[in-house]
């Protein structure tokens, strides 16, 4: 076999066989294939796509390049969430101890934020004294005693990928549906839940900008997920605009706690009950989609979600006095108001826009090399479909730098502001199973 015959294959517009993937996989890993013959069957896969059955052996022998995660000591049926990354998007601290609070275990791998998109381990990384580094017994243990537990992931999870995508980054790869696929769900089944629910994000702050490649990406995700023995569901919701009115890590650590101590969150809300409603369905725990949904509302509004959320906190070295005093977590030392220059209403807003004007204040990484400031962020004030006046504040730039100009303006070019109404933004758009 050589790797000049497969790369003609798929410049061809042929379906590779599970023999060929596992041969450039492997001598990929091995080095005997050089990046200059992968980069180039990295674009005819680009420019040919792939067939689910090519992506699903692709994804197989990216999981079989490293560590997988035993977690059959862990009782119940476990049922992982993930989502491709959106602004805004806190919703495992609400989905998890909502999960977990309906008796399922919820063992989770988490990664770093980088660029537009906030890390899960980043945000819990607000909370003093938290540890995201747990021993494979520790881990194991709180599951089981806890139904929750958080860390960051392995050094040795799917190498494969870590290997293919440094190259998609510097070979304009990046945004090709099978590689995304085979990226996000290699490292899912790794991860060794029973069950997976992806939170596919659609619109200006994702990835994928269109509804359309959007399904397709859900799809291909399912498939795989599915074929290769993960019970797996796809809910595709709305990042037209950020999740929720916080952008950052401490403050969305926070706005997270607003919504497990009750607060009708809307969007943030409706998404947490809709991803935590299908992993209950995974898992076994309700018969319906409607009984799911009336329970877990229920859970949240009685406090059961929210001591499973102090417990998991405790159990990892958190301190969790900040529940009951936000003013305990990292706190900036400006607040600055970015103001509207008209009348009108909110018509759009550019949420990628948004993800970046945080970055730059601290709260994300242009570079893997780049330091968290837990304490900055964005409160917005102002959303899709709400009414403005000339000098209102449409969000407010928490700062440790007086960057009130430069963020300001990313902040105010992400808003669409016109003279009528807009149509209110659906939050999900559909689940694909």
């Amino acid at each position: 076999m050589r790797m000049i015959d497969i790369i003609e294959r798929k410049r061809n517009g042929e379906s590779l066989s599970e023999q060929e993937i596992a041969y450039f996989i492997e001598g990929y890993l091995d080095e005997s294939i050089p990046d200059y013959q992968v980069s180039a069957l990295l674009m005819a896969i680009y420019y040919q796509d792939m067939s689910q059955e090519e992506i699903a052996y692709l994804t197989k022998y990216m999981v079989a390049s490293g560590d997988t995660i035993d977690l059959s000591s862990i009782q119940g049926h476990k049922v992982d969430k993930h989502s491709t990354g959106g602004v805004g998007d806190k919703t495992t601290f609400i989905v998890g101890p909502l999960v977990g609070a309906a008796g399922i275990p919820v063992a989770k791998m988490s990664g770093r934020g980088l660029g537009h998109t906030g890390g899960t381990i980043d945000k819990l990384e607000s909370i003093t004294g938290f540890k995201v580094e747990l021993t494979n017994q520790q881990f194991i243990d709180n599951v089981n005693r806890h139904k929750l537990a958080v860390v960051g992931q392995t050094g040795n999870l799917a190498p494969a990928d870590k290997k293919l995508y440094a190259l998609r980054d510097v070979t304009a790869t990046v945004d090709s549906i099978p590689l995304i696929a085979s990226s996000i769900m290699s490292k899912k089944i790794a991860s060794g839940a029973d069950g997976i629910v992806l939170d596919v994000k659609t619109g200006s702050g994702a990835f994928m900008k269109s509804l359309e490649d959007s399904q397709r990406l859900a799809e291909a995700m399912v498939t795989i997920g599915n074929q290769l023995g993960r019970q797996t569901i796809a809910v595709i919701s709305d990042m037209n605009q950020p999740l929720g009115f916080e952008v950052g890590n401490a403050n969305e650590v926070k706005e997270a706690m607003q919504v497990l101590q009750g607060e009708k969150i809307a969007d943030l809300r409706e998404l947490a009950v809709e991803l935590a409603a299908q992993m209950t369905l995974i898992a076994g725990i309700y018969d319906h989609y409607d009984t799911a949904v009336q329970a877990l509302e229920a859970k949240l509004d009685n406090g059961e979600a929210l001591a499973c959320f102090k417990d998991f906190i405790e159990a990892q070295g958190g301190d969790s006095a900040f529940i009951d005093d936000f003013n305990l977590l990292p706190q900036p030392s400006y607040n600055i108001e970015v103001k509207a220059h008209t009348d009108g209403y909110i018509h759009e807003m550019a949420a990628e826009k948004i993800g970046l004007a945080a970055m730059h204040l601290g709260a994300g990484r242009a570079t893997k090399e780049d330091t968290i400031d837990h304490s900055v962020g964005i409160t917005l004030k102002k959303k899709i479909g709400d009414s403005i006046v000339k000098g209102d504040t449409l969000a407010i730039l928490h700062s440790n730098k007086d960057q009130a100009d430069e963020v300001g303006e990313i902040v105010k070019q992400a808003y669409t502001i016109s003279q009528s109404p807009a149509e209110p933004r659906q939050m999900i758009y559909r689940v694909v199973k």
